[in-house]
């Protein structure tokens, strides 16, 4: 039976794929990709407090792949938001906020119980949408060409379906195989996207899995690989590869787009670190010669790189000073430059703006 857009694919092939997957450009491909990410690995482990690259770099992610579901946000109100009190958050920085708590929380669950399971996919969609959305239960679901209204896909349909064709992928991705672990990558996200779980919320839950999967299988130690942004450029490509997987089985040119923009990412993610522990050793340098022993401290002047914006609790947090002498301390390295002064209702945010500026690039 062909396939057809207007009927649900509940005849989609449970894995592993019947076609040959690794052709001889997909392993060749592979390797370059494998070599980019063990490098970001590599470079992640130098940079002194790892929080620096999980805020910044997460926060990142959360944006671009909120974008692609047309949810958008600036840098600034989500930076804002992440460091300020304020509750005056717009709706769109908070989706933004809550995917970055989904992929910081399964992180943390796949650390105490190493599986990517139904369940975690659930908990973290419930955690992107704020609400108890399931596995979905009603028919109807259509994907449609946002230009034209035509309908383009109808994916599987009936909560046992879907359940099955998920507990498959679980099986699939903890298989013991020798298929190389990020074109069984493309492999799963193609799956996953496809079974389209969820009411909504689905792509970005799969792009979490997608960083998911390559801590589990340690190709990073941390969820930083920033893979939304090459998804956002090259956007059309992506929706017309999955689609030529379900219509004509055109595996090898969809696994040579993963396999490209986990290659691209990780050069891209791997610069952004770079600039980051640049310019930290700059700022440090610069402030020791400016400053009094005391405030240009290294683990002061690495908390100006948790995340853009500063103000004086996360000094006091840390450990570092008592209230009063932290704003001091932050006024003296306003006063040299290194911070700016943004009052967000009563509170003093100030604002590492050359880093703001590597984040925003």
């Amino acid at each position: 039976m062909g396939f057809n857009p207007e009927k649900p694919y509940n005849n989609l092939p449970l894995l592993p794929p019947k076609t040959e997957i690794e052709t001889k450009a997909t392993l060749k491909k592979a390797i370059s990709a494998n070599r980019a990410l063990a490098e970001l690995k590599g470079l992640g482990e130098t940079i002194p407090n790892q929080a620096i690259l999980v805020n910044s770099i997460i926060l990142q992610e959360a944006k671009a792949s909120s974008e692609i579901e047309n949810i958008v946000t600036t840098h600034d109100a989500l930076f804002r938001a992440f460091s300020a009190k304020t509750g005056q958050v717009d709706s769109a920085t908070k989706e933004v906020l809550r995917y970055r708590e989904a992929l910081w929380e399964g992180f943390s669950s796949l650390r105490k119980r190493p599986f990517l399971t139904t369940n975690l996919f659930i908990q973290i969609v419930q955690t992107i949408r704020a609400n108890n959305a399931g596995i979905r239960n009603t028919p109807g679901t259509k994907i449609a060409n946002a230009a034209t209204g035509e309908v383009v896909f109808t994916p599987p349909e009936g909560e046992n379906i879907i359940r099955d064709k998920l507990k498959n992928l679980e099986e699939y991705i903890h298989s013991q195989d020798d298929v190389d672990p990020l074109i069984k990558l493309a492999i799963i996200h193609y799956q996953f996207e496809t079974i389209h779980p969820f009411a909504d919320g689905n792509g970005r839950t799969g792009r979490i899995l997608n960083i998911l999967y390559l801590t589990q299988k340690d190709l990073l130690d941390l969820p930083v690989l920033y893979l939304s942004k090459y998804i956002i450029d090259r956007k059309t490509d992506y929706y017309r590869l999955l689609r030529g997987v379900t219509e004509h089985e055109a595996w090898e040119k969809w696994i040579l787009y993963m396999l490209d923009a986990v290659e691209q990412t990780a050069l891209h993610t791997r610069d952004k670190i770079m600039a980051i522990r640049h310019l930290l050793a700059e700022t440090l340098e610069f402030a020791k010669e400016k400053l009094t022993t005391r405030i240009y401290s290294k683990d002061l002047i690495e908390i100006l790189f948790h995340q853009p914006y500063t103000k004086a609790q996360f000094l006091v947090d840390a450990g570092l000073v008592k209230r009063q002498a932290a704003a001091d301390y932050l006024k003296k390295l306003e006063g040299i430059g290194v911070l700016s002064l943004n009052k967000v209702g009563k509170e003093n945010l100030y604002l590492n703006k050359k880093l703001y500026d590597i984040l925003s690039k």
